[in-house]
């Protein structure tokens, strides 16, 4: 990737450390979710969907929500931001979460789409468009409303898309 901007790769190292603070940098992400997730993890499997949503939440209610809104809303508009969001989201987050489930590699990327649907969607509704009462609800009510949606899309019985069986 450096050697095709002209840059030497030796530079990115110094000055980001890896490919994925780099990338973390290009975005103007708000958080560092290799530096979250795994307090996410350590819940286990069978408490992993009211996990990921209960860290969402607490990244949005927090400082890195203005930065997450200009980020989200330039991507409505602009595909370079969306496929960069769309990046974030699955390399950052999801496939390392559904990594942890030991899945063959087409259901864990159906899995995680799903889970990025949900997600996005919490976003959009209670951030973005402020949909009531999901907007001024307190997070632990949107953990126990959306977390075993999440849980289902990740390891529960549902038809995953893409699957032709």
């Amino acid at each position: 990737m450096a050697t095709a901007a002209g840059v030497d790769p030796a530079l990115v190292h110094h000055y980001f450390g890896t490919k994925d603070k780099l990338f973390l940098a290009a975005i103007e992400a708000p958080v560092d979710p290799g530096t979250l997730l795994p307090e996410v993890l350590e819940a286990g499997p069978e408490r992993l969907g009211e996990s990921v949503v209960r860290l969402l939440l607490r990244v949005w209610d927090g400082p890195a929500r203005p930065a997450g809104l200009a980020l989200v809303r330039s991507a409505v508009g602009n595909e370079w931001t969306a496929r960069l969001l769309r990046e974030f989201l699955v390399s950052q987050v999801l496939r390392r979460v559904v990594g942890t489930l030991d899945l063959p590699p087409a259901e864990a990327e159906a899995r995680g789409a799903l889970t990025a649907s949900q997600l996005i969607g919490v976003v959009m509704a209670r951030y973005v468009l402020r949909v009531e009462p999901l907007a001024s609800a307190p997070a632990e009510e949107l953990v126990a409303a959306v977390g075993p949606t999440v849980q289902r899309y990740l390891i529960g019985d549902v038809a995953l898309p893409g699957r032709r069986d």
